[in-house]
C-alpha cells in the first residue's frame, strides 16, 4: 500500500492525522483538474465548474449521510467554524459550552468572537483518564446553566484523539433548545458517519485527512431550516445574483471569486479509491493495530493509559502520555535523527505522543519508534520516567 502514497520512503511517517497523505491515483486527478482549468480558464469556470462541484457534493453527501444541497466545500473546518461564528447571534453573558479538549484553532476562534460579543466561551473539564462514555457525558454536562445557547463539541479531539459520544451530547442538546455545532475534522473516512443520523444543527469535516483528499479540501454542513439565515463569509458573486443556481445557501457560500476548486472536484475519485481498496477493512486493521501497541507505550514511558483502550474510544490515531520539559526538542530529535514523523502534542500542561496508523504503515513502523524511544530514554535527559 505504501508505493500507493508519495511518501518520502526514508521517512517512518505516523502522523497522518495532522495533514492526511494523498495517493498517488487521488493526487493524479488533483493535478488532471488544474490542467484543465489552466487549458480554457473561463470555460471551465464558467461552464464545466459548477457541473464538477455539483457532482462532488453529490458524491460526498453519500459517503457522510446527508442530502447534497446541504453542504459546501471549504479548504479546512477553521474556515467552516468561522463561518458559524460570524453567523451566530449572541448577547453578553450567554455561553458556549466546549471542552478542554478542543483544537486550538476552535478556541481562538471562539475566544475571538466572545471579545467582540461579550459572549463567553466555557471549556468544560473533562478528566482524564477517561473511564467511560458516560463519564465525559455527565461532566460535560456540568458546564450547562440557564446562560447556555451554544454546544461546540470535537467528535475526536486532535490533542488526545479520542472519541467524544456526540450523538448522545447532540440529542440531549435538542430537548434544551440548544445549537449544536460538531467538528469532526477527524472523522470522516476514520469513523462510520451519518450526519443525517447524528443530526447537529452545523458539522464540519475534512476530506484530506482520513479520506486521503488532496490538501485543502473540507466541507460545512447546515440543517436546512438555518441555511436561509447563515451570511458568506466571502461576499462575492453569489450574493444577490443575476443568475441564481439551485439554492441561496449554495449561491452564497460556493461562489467566491477566482480560486483553484480541484481539490474540491477529486471528491468521486477520492470514494471509488477507497472503495476499490476495501478500506473500511483497512480501516478496521489500522485500528487494531492501535489498540494491541496502546499499552506497550505506556509502559515503556511509564505513564498511564488516558482511556479503557478499545475502539469505543480510540481509532486509528492515539496519544501515548510522555513526561517531558523539552517537547520541541525531543520531535525534532525523532525527526532529524531518527527520521520519524510524529507529533508530541500539548494540552492543559501535559504532553502526549500521538501516532497514527493508516494503510502504509506497519507494525515495523511502530516498533522503529518504539525503539527510538528507547533509546532517548537510555542516552538523553529529553524523557522523564
Amino acid at each position: 500500500m505504501k508505493s500507493q502514497f508519495l511518501l518520502d520512503p526514508n521517512i517512518t511517517f505516523l502522523n497522518h492525522g495532522s495533514f492526511g497523505a494523498c495517493p498517488k491515483p487521488i493526487f493524479e486527478e488533483f493535478q488532471r483538474f488544474q490542467l484543465e482549468l489552466e487549458s480554457d480558464p473561463v470555460y471551465f469556470i464558467q461552464q464545466k465548474q459548477p457541473k464538477y462541484l455539483k457532482t462532488a457534493r453529490e458524491n460526498l453527501a453519500g459517503f457522510v449521510g446527508c442530502q447534497a444541497k446541504d453542504l459546501f466545500f471549504t479548504a479546512n473546518p477553521t474556515f467552516a467554524i468561522n463561518v458559524i461564528m460570524r453567523n451566530i447571534k449572541l448577547n453578553e453573558g450567554d455561553e458556549i459550552l466546549s471542552t478542554n479538549h478542543e483544537y486550538g484553532a476552535m478556541d481562538r476562534t471562539w475566544n475571538f468572537y466572545c471579545k467582540k460579543s461579550g459572549a463567553k466561551y466555557i471549556r468544560q473539564e473533562i478528566s482524564l483518564p477517561i473511564v467511560s462514555k458516560e463519564q465525559i457525558i455527565e461532566e460535560f454536562w456540568k458546564g450547562y446553566n440557564s446562560n447556555t445557547k451554544v454546544v461546540f463539541l470535537n467528535q475526536m479531539s486532535s490533542a488526545t484523539a479520542l472519541i467524544f459520544p456526540v450523538k448522545e451530547i447532540c440529542e440531549k442538546a435538542r430537548t434544551l433548545g440548544l445549537i449544536t455545532i460538531i467538528d469532526g475534522a477527524h472523522v470522516p473516512g476514520h469513523l462510520e458517519l451519518d450526519i443525517t443520523e447524528l443530526n447537529p444543527d452545523y458539522y464540519t469535516g475534512t476530506l484530506h485527512k482520513w479520506m486521503l483528499a488532496p490538501k485543502g479540501s473540507s466541507f460545512l454542513y447546515v440543517k436546512p431550516e438555518l441555511q436561509n439565515d447563515l451570511e458568506p463569509l466571502v461576499v462575492s458573486w453569489g450574493y444577490e445574483s443575476v443568475a441564481p443556481g439551485e439554492s441561496q445557501f449554495l449561491d452564497y457560500h460556493e461562489l467566491q471569486g477566482t480560486r483553484d476548486v480541484s481539490a474540491f472536484l477529486c471528491t468521486p475519485k477520492v470514494v471509488e479509491f477507497l472503495e476499490k481498496n476495501n478500506w473500511k477493512e483497512v480501516s478496521g486493521t489500522c485500528k487494531q493495530v492501535v489498540l494491541e501497541n496502546y499499552q506497550r507505550f505506556c509502559d515503556l514511558l511509564n505513564t498511564k493509559p488516558i482511556c479503557p483502550i478499545t475502539t469505543e474510544f480510540l481509532g486509528q490515531m492515539a496519544s501515548v502520555p510522555v513526561t517531558t520539559e523539552k517537547p520541541a526538542a525531543l520531535k525534532e530529535l525523532l525527526y532529524s535523527k531518527y527520521k520519524i514523523q510524529v507529533p508530541i502534542m500539548p494540552l492543559n500542561g501535559n504532553f502526549y505522543i500521538r501516532y497514527s496508523i493508516n494503510g502504509y504503515n506497519t507494525q515495523a513502523d511502530l516498533n522503529t519508534l518504539y525503539h527510538a524511544l528507547e533509546d532517548i530514554i537510555n542516552t538523553t535527559d529529553l524523557i522523564s520516567r
